[in-house]
């Protein structure tokens, strides 16, 4: 997407409240990333249309996705995985200071480990967000995906990481080995007999999987 077109959709995004704002200020100050606003307005979009009742996020950064998707549907319960320590506690500070504590639950762990507890607690989901380590995707989803409710999605994010994903001739040599596996992870998500897929040109690159009744 060009940078005009997306100063433009970004444009015609409606106010927010002050909350949002300070969260994005805060991510950029601190070099986290996270979902750009127009990606970030598809994903509540989504939510707002299925309404799902449980919703897992691997990737918490500072719990601004989660409260997000929170904020588009305030009746969901959220269970969201972070690795880095720093990270987590900012994310805490955040949730807490927005009385969103009893929603959202932040897990402190590695996404690998933590998916199989979830797993084995026979937990179960309607919308999973996968947003952490990108050369992890296609484990992440093995590990996630038992966890979905039939008709539930699975939405990955940067799927097509700077574009490198279309012209791997052109990858530089430190992304290579990651670009391949989200080229594999996307060739997955389209080849799966259980889900319908569609990568959509947002932000990074957004990828929605429907679960197909079984």
């Amino acid at each position: 997407m060009s940078e005009k077109l997306m100063r433009y959709l970004t444009e015609t995004l409606p106010v927010q409240q002050q909350w949002v704002y300070e969260l994005e200020s805060q991510a950029r100050a601190d070099h986290v990333p996270i979902m750009d606003k127009v990606g970030i307005h598809f994903v509540m979009q989504l939510i707002h249309m299925k309404r799902p009742e449980k919703i897992l996020e691997v990737g918490a950064a500072i719990g601004y996705s989660a409260l997000r998707m929170l904020e588009a549907n305030p009746s969901s319960s959220i269970v969201t995985i972070e690795k880095d320590e720093r990270r987590y506690e900012q994310a805490m500070n955040h949730i807490y200071q927005l009385k969103k504590d009893k929603q959202i639950e932040v897990i402190l762990g590695d996404a690998l480990e933590e998916l199989v507890e979830l797993s084995n607690q026979s937990h179960t989901f309607d919308f999973i967000f996968i947003d952490a380590a990108k050369g992890q995707y296609q484990r992440f989803f093995e590990l996630a995906e038992p966890m979905l409710n039939n008709n539930g999605i699975i939405l990955s994010d940067n799927v097509l990481f700077r574009g490198y994903v279309a012209d791997p001739e052109d990858v530089p040599k430190r992304y290579t080995k990651m670009v391949k596996k989200l080229r594999d992870y996307n060739e997955m998500l389209m080849n799966h007999p259980n889900f319908n897929t569609s990568i959509i040109p947002i932000g990074d690159g957004v990828a929605v999987s429907y679960k197909i009744s079984e």
